[in-house]
């Protein structure tokens, strides 16, 4: 039987809900993400011939394929409705060409939101395929591979084996490797500020900062200023000189936020629930293609979650409006709703992210959104009703207390009404007031405090400034973030230290060869620039050959530089380390187990040890012996840490006498009931890793993926699981819960 149309989508769970609303008029199925892609062993670039890619289908999709295209020959129309982005258009494109045998009709449907409205509305103003898009995003594909696969292949060379680089995530390395190496290079600075508590004549306390002295503002570097400085106000106040001397009042306004868009969603779900880029958008992703409601079935509860722009649809504004005045009353509404301006390289595609069923507030979906899902969902709506509404309003007293030359100053705030504080709370923003306070008032001194400080280092990227640093340089986009962030996090070049991004010896190492070698091309400026001319593909203001050959030429130019004048980490490079033995200079070198020092003067001398780095990021050998874990069970010899092509592990020092060898622990004890062992890492004998009880065979606890030391927020297990790959993600192996 003949159907209206097909239409094709990228993911199974958008065809649940899109089916809901079609009917049995259209057939709706997925191709479950790309069809098609570059070859995987080889460049698949072909350079003389105008960069033209050789696309194939990608392993697995010849069965996807050839059920779309049985689907496609009973439709009377093709319709193509992957995300509404340049990466949905390549996806379309892709289907598009495997379809055309077929003389049908294609069209290209856009679905914004995933409600019965959107995808009314997508199926009744279908539009052509666009080919600037798909030409934009191809240039970026081939942009990618082109440095990929020319890079990954110096560095294996160079540095070792399975390392990657890449156009984007190098720039995002080397902006982690900088800011770690301001933070080495940070010699902090002492200053002190004094404080004093005040007493008014009703008997209400309040403090005060020094700030001038004879009209200049007071700097003090030291004890000993700090102690004069306190002499001289002891002095003055036990005159009983202090008085207010001037009081101002204003008022102040703090505006609401705007809807979030991609890189916010990202920052405000790190800041406040610490969710890593990657499961935000992971949980966004679930949000916008349907979740479940009794009685309803699948609903796309947000709108499109991959976007740059914080424009609304005037129906969207006019709900939350009606919403705000019957919840807070009007006077929490302004005149007009507000409008908010984007960023100068935003592509503003689609709206910004907002709620799409507003008869569905969260509390109502509590019990059918998991928890995070809920967490987020709440957010997204407080957030978008906020950015609707009225500033919240402030009266800010300041006082000047004078003694003599000595000016101290006493700021104070409150909450005169709290605007859209009242839906979407800020810590930041808190009331501190004082007491009532008139010119001329005087004022006992009840204590004059003086504290030492030291100025601090700038603060580590989190995943959140991380990514806002990006955006605001303009590299990547809002599709690109999360997997930039995971994409280093996965190459061994950046581990997460306290919630903060710290690059590995790896990740230094490999940085420090690219900028040595490309430093026009791993730099943010020029990565931002190549992102301008990929937007302009897309806006068909500038030819995808004409880029790609631009950008070709020089970085052609500097692989070949590269190719002979890039230090060599295998054969290694001088660290400025003496050598304990011989006094020469170590060596830096990198092994299949990783960095290490090794005397220079091998094989005449054959001292090698692994190292670490002081404050100030200079290199200090560590020897295996200085590292020892207790006494081999079997012989009574030292334990020392060793480290093979697995990784590392520990050994009797006593080798090759003693053969005992013990896995290094994760820290975490085995769940089994009444097993004292701990889990450990392993390595199965097809070469795949898995985490077992240290007392294996005695203990059968096994688990395939890394445990990872945080209390299940679900079941309160004591840890939970990282499912490692494309779709990398927390989850608990006890309760099965998704983190």
């Amino acid at each position: 039987m003949s159907k209206k149309g097909l239409i094709v989508v990228e993911s199974p769970t958008k065809v649940r809900t899109i089916k809901k609303v079609v009917g049995r008029d259209y057939e709706v199925c997925a191709s479950v993400g790309h069809v098609k892609d570059l070859p995987k062993n080889r460049l698949g670039v072909k350079i003389e011939n105008g960069f033209k890619p050789e696309y194939e289908i990608i392993r697995g999709k010849k069965k996807v394929l050839t059920e779309i295209k049985k689907l496609a020959r009973q439709a009377e129309t093709i319709y193509l409705g992957p995300d509404p982005d340049r990466e949905g258009e390549a996806i379309a494109w892709h289907i598009a060409e495997e379809l055309q045998s077929l003389k049908k009709p294609i069209k290209r449907l856009l679905f914004y939101e995933l409600t019965t409205r959107g995808i009314k509305e997508a199926l009744s103003q279908p539009v052509e395929l666009d080919p600037d898009k798909y030409e934009a995003q191809q240039a970026r594909r081939v942009l990618d591979r082109l440095v990929g696969y020319n890079l990954s292949p110096l560095l294996w060379e160079k540095v070792k084996r399975g390392l990657s680089a890449g156009r984007v995530q190098s720039v995002a390395l080397r902006l982690i490797c900088e800011r770690e190496r301001e933070i080495q290079a940070f010699r902090p600075e002492e200053y002190w500020t004094i404080e004093a508590e005040l007493r008014t004549p009703e008997g209400e306390t309040f403090r005060a900062k020094l700030e001038k002295h004879a009209g200049k503002k007071v700097q003090l570097r030291n004890q000993e200023e700090a102690e004069r400085a306190v002499a001289e106000l002891s002095r003055l106040s036990k005159e009983e000189r202090f008085s207010v001397s001037k009081v101002t009042k204003k008022e102040a306004r703090r505006n609401p936020p705007p809807p979030f868009i991609t890189s916010t969603l990202q920052q405000e779900a790190f800041r406040r629930f610490r969710f890593p880029a990657k499961k935000t958008m992971y949980l966004a992703q679930r949000l916008y293609e349907g979740v479940d409601i009794p009685g309803e079935g699948p609903v796309g509860l947000i709108t499109y979650m991959r976007t740059d722009s914080v424009r609304v649809a005037e129906e969207a504004k006019n709900v939350a409006r009606e919403i705000i005045a019957s919840t807070f009353g009007k006077d929490f509404l302004p005149n007009k709703p507000p409008e908010y301006k984007a960023r100068s390289t935003a592509q503003e595609a689609h709206e910004a992210i907002r709620p799409t069923r507003f008869d569905l507030p969260p509390e109502k979906l509590k019990n059918v959104l998991s928890s995070d899902e809920y967490r987020l969902y709440e957010l997204i709506w407080r957030r978008f009703l906020a950015s609707q509404m009225v500033p919240a309003r402030f009266e800010v007293t300041k006082v000047e207390v004078t003694a003599d030359s000595w000016l101290l100053i006493s700021q104070g705030r409150r909450l005169v009404h709290p605007g859209f504080l009242a839906v979407y709370d800020l810590q930041e923003e808190k009331e501190f007031g004082l007491p009532r306070l008139e010119e001329g008032l005087s004022l006992k001194v009840l204590k004059i405090e003086p504290q030492q400080h030291f100025t601090k280092p700038p603060a580590r990227y989190t995943e959140a400034t991380l990514i806002r640093t990006l955006e605001e340089k303009g590299i990547g986009r809002p599709s690109t973030y999360a997997q930039i962030v995971s994409t280093i996090k996965e190459r061994g070049y950046v581990e997460t230290v306290s919630g903060s991004l710290k690059p590995t010896e790896l990740g230094f190492l490999v940085n420090d060869l690219l900028v040595a070698s490309f430093p026009d091309i791993i730099e943010p400026e020029f990565t931002a620039r190549m992102e301008e001319f990929l937007d302009e593909i897309a806006e068909g203001k500038a030819e995808k050959e004409q880029v790609l050959r631009s950008f070709y030429e020089a970085f052609s130019r500097k692989l070949d530089s590269a190719a002979a004048e890039m230090a060599d980490l295998k054969a290694g490079i001088p660290s400025g380390v003496k050598c304990p033995e011989c006094g020469a200079e170590m060596l830096l070198r990198v092994g299949r187990a990783g960095p290490f020092l090794a005397c220079s003067r091998y094989p005449d001398c054959k001292v090698t040890g692994d190292y670490e780095r002081d404050e100030t990021g200079a290199l200090k050998l560590v020897r295996k012996e200085d590292q020892v874990n207790g006494q081999c069970p079997e012989c009574g010899g030292p334990l020392v840490l060793r480290r093979g092509r697995f990784g590392e592990f520990w050994a009797c020092g006593r080798y090759p006498e003693c053969r005992y060898t013990r896995p290094v622990g994760t820290g975490i004890a085995c769940p089994k009931e009444g097993c004292d062992g701990e889990i450990v890492k392993r390595r199965s004998k097809k070469g795949k890793i898995y985490y077992a009880c240290l007392r294996a065979p005695e203990c059968d606890f096994i688990l395939w993926d890394e445990p990872v030391a945080e209390e299940c927020p679900e079941c309160g297990a004591p840890f939970v699981a990282m499912k490692s790959g494309r779709h990398s993600r927390k989850y608990c192996p006890f309760c099965k819960a998704i983190l």
